[in-house]
Order: C-alpha cells, then sequence, then structure tokens
C-alpha cells in the first residue's frame, strides 16, 4: 500500500472511531432515564402497585418513584459507566464494521452494494469484538442502575469501586458475566445493520442520490426500520444478560443464577414466555430515538471529519 493510501487509511479509521464514539455518548445522555427504567424492569419485572396497564403510565410511574426515592440523580445512575461503555463500545464497532466491509469489498450484488451475506459477517464480528471489549463495563452500568432498589447491600461509590469490588469479590468471572447473552446479542447487529445498508440503498435508489449523500431525515428513517426490527426479534437475550450481569449481590434461589441455560429457564418457570419481554416496550421507547441519535449522529459527524481532515 503507498504512503497516500495508508494515510487515507489512517484518516478514515480515526474519523470511524471519532465519530462513533461522539454519537454514542450524545445518545446515551439523552436517554439514560427510560434506560434506567428499562435494566430494572427486566432485572426486577413490573412493580407490584396498582398501575393502569399502559406502558406511558407505568414509565411516567417509575420517573416519579425513582425522581421521589433517589432524586434527579437517580435518573442518571449509570450514566458514567455507560458513556465510558459506549466512548469504546461504538469506537470499536463502527471502526471494525467499516474495515471488515472494505475486507469483504468484493462480495457485491447487481447495484454494486455488499450482498447481505458480507454485511452480515461485518456486522457479526464488529458486534463480537465489542462485546467482548466492554462487557465490565455494561456489568457496572448494570449494577449502578439497580443497586438504588437494593436495602442491606453497600452501594458502590464510583465507576472504579464497581470494577475493584466485583473483581475481589467475583474475580474475572464477575466482570463478564453476561457475555455469552451479549455474543448471542450479535445477532440483532446481525440483523439490524444489514436491513439499515439495505434501507438505506433503497431510500438513495428511490431519491435518484447516493448512500453517503443521504440527508438527516432519510438516515434516521433507515436507522428506526432497522432498530424496531432486529430489537424485537432478539429482545430476550437482552434479558437474561441484565439479570446474569446483576445477580452478583444477591444470593436468593430465585435470583441467582448458575447461567444461561438456569436462567432461561428460572424466567420461563416463574414469568412465562412475557418474562422475556419485561421492559421491552420502554426499551423500544428508548432505543428508538437512541438510534436514531446514535446513526443520524455518527453519519453527519463522520461526513463532516472526512472534510475537515481533508
Amino acid at each position: 500500500m503507498s504512503g497516500e493510501g495508508k494515510e487515507s487509511k489512517r484518516k478514515d479509521l480515526f474519523c470511524n472511531a471519532c465519530a462513533g464514539a461522539s454519537a454514542g455518548a450524545i445518545s446515551a445522555t439523552f436517554v439514560c432515564p427510560l434506560d434506567v427504567i428499562k435494566t430494572r424492569l427486566q432485572v426486577y419485572g413490573l412493580p407490584e402497585a396498582p398501575h393502569s396497564g399502559r406502558k406511558g403510565s407505568l414509565i411516567i410511574s417509575s420517573l416519579k418513584t425513582i425522581i421521589k426515592n433517589e432524586g434527579v440523580r437517580g435518573m442518571y445512575r449509570g450514566l458514567s459507566p455507560t458513556i465510558l461503555a459506549l466512548l469504546p463500545n461504538w469506537a470499536v464497532y463502527f471502526t471494525v464494521y467499516e474495515q471488515l466491509k472494505s475486507v469483504l469489498h468484493s462480495h457485491v450484488d447487481g447495484d454494486g452494494q455488499l450482498t447481505i451475506g458480507a454485511n452480515i459477517i461485518a456486522a457479526t464480528g464488529a458486534g463480537a469484538a465489542t462485546a467482548i471489549t466492554t462487557n465490565p463495563l455494561w456489568v457496572v452500568k448494570t449494577r449502578l442502575q439497580t443497586q438504588g432498589m437494593r436495602s442491606g447491600v453497600v452501594p458502590y461509590t464510583s465507576i472504579f469501586s464497581a470494577l475493584t469490588r466485583i473483581m475481589y469479590e467475583e474475580g474475572i468471572r464477575g466482570l463478564y458475566s453476561g457475555l455469552l447473552p451479549s455474543l448471542a446479542g450479535v445477532s440483532h447487529v446481525a440483523i439490524q445493520f444489514p436491513m439499515y445498508e439495505k434501507t438505506k440503498s433503497y431510500i438513495a435508489k428511490r431519491d435518484g442520490t447516493t448512500a453517503d449523500k443521504l440527508g438527516a431525515g432519510q438516515v434516521a428513517i433507515a436507522s428506526s426500520v432497522s432498530k424496531l426490527f432486529a430489537s424485537t426479534m432478539t429482545y430476550p437475550h437482552e434479558v437474561v444478560r441484565s439479570r446474569l450481569q446483576e445477580q452478583g449481590q444477591s444470593r436468593n434461589s430465585e435470583l441467582h443464577y448458575e447461567g444461561v441455560t438456569d436462567c432461561v429457564r428460572k424466567i420461563f418457570r416463574k414469568e412465562g414466555v412475557s418474562g422475556f419481554y419485561r421492559g421491552c416496550a420502554t426499551n423500544l421507547m428508548r432505543t428508538m430515538p437512541s438510534t436514531v441519535i446514535t446513526f443520524t449522529s455518527y453519519e453527519m459527524i463522520y461526513r463532516f471529519l472526512l472534510r475537515s481532515t481533508s
């Protein structure tokens, strides 16, 4: 590769990493309160207090409860580790994804776009690399978001406190609890990203332009459609992952799981199929705007960085 080619590759890597990290941080800040509610619903299920049954009412009542018991700060529990995790999360994901797409550039369809199979391979590879890299930070995020609901447990005081205590009390296994369902969750991006690319290609072809010139509104449509479909299909793994990540502070037989199979069995026995979709509506309310913000921010920041470094 020529010196000019290497320089172009380094610039592309830099732009992908910076755009991905920035987009993730922006999105996390906007939707953190809904993320807190979603995580608590996944782990503890629906509150026992009567409610109207409407998801909107449940979300509002959950927010009110958090504010009453924990203050405004409670709505942003886990934000620091979320941002800390999302900085490398999307930086690693988009960088690896774009690099794998470059490696697979010879696998194109009749429109000159990567085939669905090539897109799935790129998305899966990037998802696996990201899950392994950032899993300890997601464990910390889950613990911090749910610890306000526990009594008689010494709380974590910071990200560092959580990381060191988990490592000391549970070992490396504690930091990587939930990794298996996280890797299973790679199926999510394996569905989402190929659909995202194809939707962008369809919109660009319909409007007589190219995918890299689509406006923010068009990118938002493509990202929301792909996210809705992928989230609905793969949501159960998130419930299993959250419960495995959170269980380190509990020895209750019904809340302690020996592994993925035991967790799935206990959830199904106690809660039925609906147990695997606890917090799904809240999750969609969180992930839809989150995805639109993340993908649109990424595309716009990436283009800006490319122009700025030219």
